[in-house]
């Protein structure tokens, strides 16, 4: 437990206030988010297995659910059924039309089954965090989903250890940028060889350089950077044009990808927001330091990316086209159009 705070007094702290969301009020009282649910074990809340083996393979039978993942500054919310769960000891997938996951098992350390209750009855979900008590991935239940289904899982997935309290770790430093000017001409050459865009951080970490180093002096006919807005022009040129994008969100034990169409975009102060049925994002454009339209070449042609980046270097959220049919012109003319960013940071 951090600090002073007691289980008992965290729960006070909920009750005080049950209508903040459970990251906010985390950070106001200077704990994890995986803190304040272990603190309610025993109070609607099971401590589970974070095993991706058992806890993901086993949510395809709860049908039709909502996953979420997030990062710092940005949530990705997809409904779908976990469809063609693939296991691994560094990286596990799910492969379904609607919910698309890379999972990284390492980072899943913590893991609750949850249910409190909601304006319109009980909510269930199950919630994963890392070392560091930060969340990872959750799964809520829709009313569509198989409750009994739930309850044979969780009596499945259900550890010995029932304690009110987790042990976490510090948070991991975000690497911020970094380069070799000198290598300048070996990391085009490198990046001009690629035929997939899974060898690109291989390629960088072998020159010395990270995804935002490389960016910024690679070149404009690789890299080119662009507006602060961009992340929100490109959300509303696929909208209007309806282009259909590949919108991945990240953090370091999941990320999460929704394939399709974008419709209705609502800016809400400092939040732009995708509001569709079945997928929603929320991101704080305002949090956006850094935009960089990407090309790099493949087997099948070039993948063009729109990627956002934090103040400290952290990588937010990248958007590609989604080449379901091969033909991709309509997202590189998109990309193409947007605005273009006047001073590069050093």
């Amino acid at each position: 437990m951090s600090g002073t705070l007691t289980a008992e007094a965290i729960r006070a702290a909920r009750a005080d206030k049950p209508r903040l969301r459970a990251r906010d009020l985390a950070e106001s009282l200077g704990i994890s988010e995986a803190e304040l649910v272990a603190a309610h074990v025993g109070r609607g809340v099971t401590r589970i297995s974070a095993d991706p083996d058992r806890l993901v393979a086993g949510v395809e039978a709860l049908g039709d659910v909502m996953a979420l993942t997030r990062n710092e500054h940005c949530v990705h919310e997809r409904r779908g059924t976990y469809l063609d769960y693939r296991g691994g000891h560094h990286a596990s997938m799910v492969l379904g039309h609607e919910i698309d996951l890379r999972i990284f098992p390492s980072h899943w350390v913590h893991a609750f089954a949850v249910e409190e209750a909601g304006d319109e009855g009980v909510k269930r979900s199950l919630q994963v965090f890392d070392a560091a008590g930060d969340a990872v991935h959750k799964v809520h239940l829709k009313p569509e989903s198989d409750v009994a289904a739930y309850d044979r899982l969780v009596a499945g997935l259900r550890v010995a250890d029932q304690g009110a309290a987790v042990a976490v770790s510090a948070r991991a430093a975000v690497e911020p940028a970094k380069g070799d000017v000198a290598k300048a001409g070996d990391l085009r050459e490198a990046w001009d060889r690629m035929t997939d865009t899974h060898q690109f951080l291989a390629l960088v970490k072998r020159l010395g350089m990270n995804r935002l180093g490389a960016y910024r002096m690679v070149g404009e006919a690789h890299a080119r950077p662009l507006a602060r807005d961009a992340v929100t022009a490109v959300l509303n040129g696929a909208a209007a044009a309806a282009v259909p994008v590949m919108i991945f969100v990240g953090n370091r034990g999941c990320i999460q990808i929704h394939s399709g169409p974008v419709e209705k975009i609502v800016p809400m102060g400092p939040w732009i927001n995708v509001m569709d049925a079945r997928f929603n994002l929320h991101l704080r454009a305002d949090k956006v330091a850094e935009v960089f339209w990407v090309t790099k070449p493949t087997r099948t042609g070039p993948a063009v990316s729109v990627e956002a980046f934090d103040a400290a270097g952290e990588l937010i959220l990248q958007i590609f086209g989604w080449r379901k049919d091969g033909d991709s012109s309509a997202w590189e003319a998109l990309a193409a159009s947007l605005p273009r960013r006047e001073e590069v940071p050093a």
